[in-house]
């Protein structure tokens, strides 16, 4: 897996249905159908660039594989995939 910068992965999940709130971190929680789900994630507000290790760690906490985020951030993957991914695995209804 490769590095992504902070911008480009907060950029990334504002446009796939995640709503941002702030607090000692950046939270990033997944809205389907307008209801707020259970698939979150946290960026800091100190890291410029994510690598291998918290890009897996964010992988596991959005319920998808590395390559699949990576798809995410980079745009392949648009929110109606990744709600119908998410569906898939009978994690939001």
């Amino acid at each position: 897996m490769a590095t992504r910068k902070t911008r480009a992965i907060k950029g990334s999940l504002k446009k796939k249905g995640f709503k941002e709130s702030t607090n000692d971190h950046f939270w990033y929680v997944f809205y389907f159908n307008g209801k707020k789900s259970s698939i979150r994630t946290k960026i800091s507000h100190g890291t410029s660039e994510y690598g291998n290790s918290l890009l897996s760690k964010m992988a596991g906490q959005l319920r998808i594989s590395n390559s699949e985020l990576l798809e995410l951030i980079d745009c392949p993957l648009s929110e109606k995939e990744y709600s119908n991914i998410l569906i898939e695995k009978k994690i939001i209804y």
